[in-house]
């Protein structure tokens, strides 16, 4: 999806709990764009001041002829801060603007901004604005497939960077890290990485896991693997929210047609939108 829509210079949404790798992808875009030598400048919506965040956004980008603006954190703008963001990124429009001022908008969020704007806390116009494309990085406890991988990457990177030769993760060890929940995703799991190779000894740096959620080392018991009917319970609630989100966004967010196409109650569908937006910390 990313080497599809990097070259048409859409605008592109990121979504991904913290630690997913949205900065990654972002600047992946970029180098994979048409314009890979203009500029990329990577603002932090959280700490932008609202009492002026357009004269704060003008100052971060400067004017050049083609730019990435990447907008980190972009649920974090105020109402105001979205209001002055929908002027800036409209100021390349109209009579005497200069056709070759351009940007790309590259926005990234770690909460549902679908139920942001239900909630009233974000503006659907801007939504649709920068919600050209929209990527979801999922979680590493759903992609834990990847980890070996991973693993072996980080310690490549930080043992040629530190002139340390690390073993490979054994079996064992592997075993531990796939048991783990990764709360803090693939940037915890470098973080460990980085551990392993600043001790030289992979069983050192793991020993933190077994104090953690998700990891038990009970006799008789495979460390921290879920029951298969956890795992069932798991599945069945992430698919339940796809199935909302999709059926919200075809209704345009309208939650009573939303409910119809789903076949259930008004009642229940708004429930379990409730449930859904705690969970994710709305």
């Amino acid at each position: 999806m990313v080497a599809e829509v990097a070259p048409t210079g859409i605008p592109v949404l990121i979504m991904g709990e913290c630690g997913t790798g949205k900065d990654a992808y972002a600047r992946l875009i970029h180098g994979l764009s048409q314009k890979t030598d203009a500029a990329f400048h990577k603002i932090n919506c959280a700490a932008l001041q609202s009492a002026d965040p357009f004269n704060q956004l003008y100052v971060q980008t400067g004017g050049d002829t083609w730019e990435t603006i990447y907008l980190d954190g972009v649920q974090d703008l105020d109402l105001l801060g979205q209001r002055a963001l929908l002027s800036y990124l409209s100021d390349d429009e109209g009579p005497g603007k200069s056709p070759g001022l351009r940007r790309r908008v590259i926005s990234s969020t770690n909460a549902s901004l679908e139920l942001e704007v239900e909630a009233g806390r974000f503006r659907r116009e801007l939504y649709f604005r920068i919600n050209g494309a929209c990527l979801r990085l999922p979680p590493l406890r759903e992609r834990k497939d990847d980890i070996p991988a991973l693993i072996e990457y980080f310690l490549s990177k930080h043992g040629s960077a530190s002139k340390k030769i690390i073993k490979p993760v054994d079996r064992s060890s592997l075993g531990l890290l796939l048991a783990y929940s990764w709360p803090g995703n693939i940037r915890q799991l470098e973080n460990l990485a980085l551990k392993m190779v600043t001790f030289g000894d992979v069983r050192v740096a793991l020993d933190e896991l077994h104090s953690l959620q998700g990891v038990s080392r009970r006799p008789g018991q495979t460390v921290g693997v879920p029951s298969l009917k956890m795992a069932a319970r798991a599945a069945s609630q992430q698919a339940e929210r796809e199935m909302i989100i999709q059926a919200l966004e075809r209704t345009r967010w309208n939650r009573k047609r939303a409910a119809q196409e789903l076949q259930i109650s008004y009642k229940s569908f708004l429930n379990k939108l409730k449930a859904i937006e705690t969970s994710h910390g709305g």
